[in-house]
């Protein structure tokens, strides 16, 4: 009879065999795209992320008859609980065999383990948090994922429901396209809002980029404040992640929206990496760097990674107008097509947005919680 286990990662050799066990998994999947190994060791290092500062995690690598099998993290956010009066543990990086006995096991294994610390609730794919890659993929299966978010076999969504774990929320990827979207008919109703709000719209100054970050940071823990499940970001992150960004990102595709000459809303859209990275099939930078410069020039796609405004000027029609003015923006700089997300299912004025600029929505994220 065969044996699974389920042990604690320790160690550089075990930490790399956790990284690297994805390509078991997709290894015959054609629309997975390898992340960069140097990214995904950034993404989990207890060191030097500064999400780690506030947040408790353990890796667990599973084994079947002496053969990895599964991966999976158990993690305490504590600004998570301290934001919302929870007692909630997530459960992150899941990837498993079709084997609803190991998916048991790594499961039950941080179930154990949140419970001994004293959570009452695990909710998850967290991968690592709220702020990072978020949510199983449940639809779509047959589109390549856009960067920074997930992609999984169709059968994950078994694994976690037969195991006991039901859905909670489910995030929605939206199609922005040249072809639905920039019609005279949207441009019009942009144009009569924008002009009777008094809204103005402006790109990022790289020039003054540390003051920009500033802003943005506000504007960012201001609008998702009252979102389910928010996180605020701490300035170590913040800064963690804008560091990363401006290594790729265009200026004319981060777009600040402004009321009176003060800012009450941006978005954040970013090149789709993954077209190049496709092609890059061992997930290490080099020899692969010539490659994906050459794709590079292929990119057409954006992912709009961050779209909002502040609360008091959601119902103003702003967000539908900022999300008009940054297809306006992608397209014109080279980009007709983009995915924008994730959208909360019941975050009614975003999703308005979406169908104000004729978007389709593309993909379906799903987020899972039982109680301990």
């Amino acid at each position: 009879m065969s044996t699974i286990s389920v042990n604690p990662v320790s160690g550089k050799k075990d930490l790399n065999l956790f990284i690297k066990f994805p390509w078991k998994i997709y290894k015959n999947e054609p629309n997975w795209v390898p992340p960069l190994l140097m990214d995904r060791k950034k993404l989990v290092d207890k060191k030097n992320n500064p999400f780690y500062k506030h947040a408790d995690v353990e890796f667990f690598l599973a084994y079947k008859d002496g053969e990895i099998v599964g991966r999976i993290a158990a993690i305490i956010n504590h600004n998570h609980n301290k934001e919302h009066n929870d007692k909630i543990g997530f459960f992150g990086f899941f990837e498993c065999v079709n084997d609803q006995s190991v998916a048991n096991a790594l499961f039950k294994t941080v179930k154990d383990w949140l419970k001994a610390r004293g959570m009452t609730g695990m909710r998850g794919p967290a991968n690592p948090s709220v702020n990072d890659e978020y949510g199983m993929l449940i639809d779509g299966f047959d589109k390549l994922p856009v960067i920074l978010m997930p992609y999984n076999p169709p059968y994950y969504d078994n694994l976690v429901i037969s195991a006991g774990i039901p859905k909670i929320k489910d995030l929605y990827a939206y199609h922005v396209s040249k072809e639905r979207s920039l019609n005279e008919r949207l441009t019009n109703i942009a144009g009569r809002v924008a002009q009777r709000e008094g809204l103005k719209f402006r790109t990022i100054d790289m020039k003054n980029f540390d003051k920009e970050v500033d802003d943005i940071k506000r504007l960012y823990n201001r609008a998702w404040q009252y979102n389910w499940g928010a996180v605020q970001m701490t300035n170590e992150e913040f800064d963690y992640l804008a560091k990363d960004l401006k290594q790729i990102i265009v200026p004319e595709l981060v777009i600040i929206a402004e009321f009176n000459g003060e800012p009450i809303g941006f978005s954040l859209s970013i090149p789709d990496l993954n077209i190049a990275l496709k092609h890059n099939k061992n997930g290490y930078l080099l020899p692969g760097i010539f490659r994906l410069l050459w794709h590079k020039k292929k990119i057409n796609w954006v992912r709009v990674l961050v779209l909002g405004v502040i609360p008091e000027r959601l119902k103003t029609g702003a967000a539908s107008v900022l999300f008009y003015e940054t297809a306006k923006r992608c397209t014109e700089n080279g980009y007709p097509d983009g995915e924008a997300g994730w959208v909360l299912e019941d975050n009614t004025m975003m999703n308005r947005a979406a169908e104000f600029l004729n978007a389709e929505r593309s993909k379906t994220y799903r987020l899972y919680e039982t109680s301990l």
